[in-house]
Parts: C-alpha cells; structure tokens; sequence
C-alpha cells in the first residue's frame, strides 16, 4: 500500500513539474501591438510564417537562440521541435514565400528588439525583467 501511495504522489509531483515548466514562457509584444490576448491558432500561424498579423495588426515574429525557452515555447504553442521547425522555414524561404524571422542570442536581446521595433512578437523566460514589452495572454 505504501508503494502505490508512493507511486501516486511521484506521478502528481511530475505533473505539477511539467505543467509548471510549460508556463514558464511568456509570450511578449511590442506596445503598440493592439492585442492584448492571443490564441495558440494565431500564435502557430505567425511564428509558422502563416500569417503576418494578429487580428488586424501587423506582427514580426523574432526567435530565440536555441535554448531550454525556445524549446518549451515550440513544444507549448506551435508543437514541433526546432528541427522541423526551422527546416520549414528553410522551406518558405527557398520558396520566396517568406524571409527567416530574426533569431537573437538571449531574452534581454529579444526584449531588447521587441521593445524597440514596431509590431514585434517574441517569447521569452518568464523570470527576464520585461518592464518595456507587453505580455500577451495565450487563451
């Protein structure tokens, strides 16, 4: 009885710990973005080069170097892994259907670009100081 209770409680605190690790993301925009929430849909169709803008308003997607947030925000929100994520992009770019969104080294410098250019949209660590982007919510 013990091992089952054991057993029980190992699995819920696993839980508890992914669930806790995939809301460690947030997803950042530029101020004069005019949303202030964002469905998943929306988010897949921008940073899949789907789309360039989020309910009316003109979005530039920027990534994240690879990295434990990059990983997280592509399993949470767009569902690939960076492979085949990137070599889609590659794809669209060869194409001529799209240019490579920019690809910073760190979240301050994604803050940084988000903060500083008109209609960017980024994911960064929830723990890095954002104080001049916007947080967008993912309903």
């Amino acid at each position: 009885m013990k091992k089952l209770l054991y057993a029980i409680l190992l699995v819920a605190s696993a839980t508890v710990f992914v669930a806790r690790a995939q809301a460690q993301v947030l997803v950042i925009a530029n101020p004069g973005v005019n949303v202030s929430e964002v469905s998943k849909n929306d988010l897949i169709d921008v940073f899949t080069g789907s789309s360039t803008s989020i309910k009316g308003t003109r979005v530039m997607p920027v990534l994240l170097a690879e990295s434990l947030s990059h990983e997280r925000f592509l399993r949470e929100y767009i569902g690939k892994s960076d492979v085949p994520f990137r070599s889609a992009w590659r794809s669209l770019v060869l194409s001529g259907q799209a240019v490579m969104p920019r690809s910073l080294p760190n979240d301050a410098a994604v803050v940084q670009f988000v903060a500083n250019n008109a209609g960017a949209i980024g994911y960064i660590g929830e723990s890095t100081p954002h104080a001049d982007v916007k947080v967008l919510v993912v309903k």
